[in-house]
């Protein structure tokens, strides 16, 4: 653990870059907030929850509507997104101490389980979790043992951006690797996104033997990571781009007709007037997940009962509706849909349900998951590094 966390992680690099992407955006949120304040202050401290999480899951003054409608008061504080170091404050620091509830990039819940850092919840105390999308419910890392360690609060998919007046429709990964394209596409400079993406090609479309994209083995990895240095070394990439300002540069000053990347770079495009699309790959999408989870200091200290109505509160249409006007994300259940017809001054019903169509319409084909940690994470470390100085 020690080890790994000395290491400058991809995966770190690609989580905050995402969330300064959305700050830049005006969708980001302070470093530290305590939501509903006021609200906190006239309610029993066994009514307030310490909520850990990405920057991105904060509502901000809509804390305080949240505490009303569910009786729980969040106090929210940005982890930074960093799975390294929020995993070691976990294991050796002081975050089991002051927080009861976590919100994480997706892939760390067995691994935190295993250690005792975090507990499972019981379902049963959340009425709300019956109406979660069954994909969502699906999703690999959410368990561990039998037992609900993590419950899907965001979800969505990724893949190609690429230029249509140049390319025509693009619908294969296999555009990032043609020849005929090189020195004119680009990859993101993160394994967690940029490995999964060339095991998925080439699972899917070279018939390599690749089980779970999302979680290789060290053959696996070998395999993917020298097919990703030779065709850098041959020249096939124009860059491994840095930050979502870098990425819509790329294509904004025509350096690139495609790239691998994140779907609000096509939104910022199209504001700058660039003619971009994201792709559905024949291949699948890559999925990704904030999950919230239990943490194990909650439990001990008789948190566990606010806890679990926090998560319900989570799911019960406000929160989602929120954030998905807030920052285009997705709380995988039609009760967002159901809440914005009930309050049409607040969301647009229409709006609520085209975001839902949009990222249903990605997790109806085939979608392999991202995974923050997985088994060979230390593996993937050093062979990113490999292919940085290759």
């Amino acid at each position: 653990m020690n080890k790994s966390n000395n290491l400058v992680s991809s995966v770190l690099r690609s989580n905050m870059q995402r969330r300064d992407m959305l700050k830049l955006m005006g969708a980001g949120a302070a470093a530290l907030t305590v939501g509903g304040l006021s609200a906190t202050s006239a309610m029993a401290d066994d009514a307030a929850v310490a909520f850990w999480g990405t920057a991105t899951l904060d509502i901000g003054d809509k804390w305080q509507e949240f505490t009303r409608q569910s009786g729980v008061s969040p106090e929210f504080t940005d982890n930074g997104n960093d799975v390294g170091p929020v995993v070691a404050r976990l294991a050796a620091g002081n975050a089991n101490d002051l927080f009861d509830v976590g919100g994480f990039q997706g892939g760390a819940e067995r691994e935190l389980a295993k250690q005792g850092l975090i507990a499972p919840w019981d379902v049963s105390k959340i009425s709300n979790f019956a109406g979660i999308w069954q994909w969502a419910k699906d999703i690999p890392t959410l368990t561990y043992e039998g037992k609900q360690y993590g419950i899907p609060t965001v979800v969505n998919a990724d893949s190609i951006i690429y230029r249509p007046d140049k390319l025509g429709k693009v619908d294969s990964y296999g555009v990032i690797f043609d020849p005929k394209l090189k020195g004119r596409v680009a990859m993101e400079d993160a394994w967690i996104n940029s490995a999964i993406f060339t095991a998925i090609y080439l699972k899917e479309a070279e018939n390599k033997p690749i089980k779970e994209p999302g979680n290789l083995t060290e053959s696996e990895l070998g395999l993917v990571m020298e097919f990703l240095i030779k065709h850098k070394k041959d020249g096939q990439f124009r860059t491994f781009w840095n930050g979502w300002e870098q990425g819509v540069q790329l294509v904004a000053n025509e350096e690139v007709d495609a790239m691998t990347g994140w779907e609000p770079i096509v939104y910022e495009g199209r504001k700058r007037g660039l003619q971009v699309e994201y792709a559905a790959p024949v291949e699948g999408y890559e999925g990704w997940g904030n999950n919230t989870v239990l943490l194990k200091g909650a439990t001990e200290r008789g948190k566990a009962d606010v806890a679990h109505k926090f998560v319900d509160g989570l799911l019960a249409g406000l929160y989602g509706c929120e954030l998905g006007k807030a920052r285009g994300y997705l709380v995988p259940t039609d009760n967002n849909l159901a809440y914005a017809k009930a309050h049409p001054d607040e969301y647009k019903a229409d709006d609520v349900a085209k975001l839902a169509d949009h990222v249903k319409a990605k997790f109806s084909g085939k979608v392999y998951w991202q995974n923050c940690r997985p088994d060979n994470f230390q593996l993937y470390e050093e062979w990113w590094q490999k292919l940085r100085n290759a």
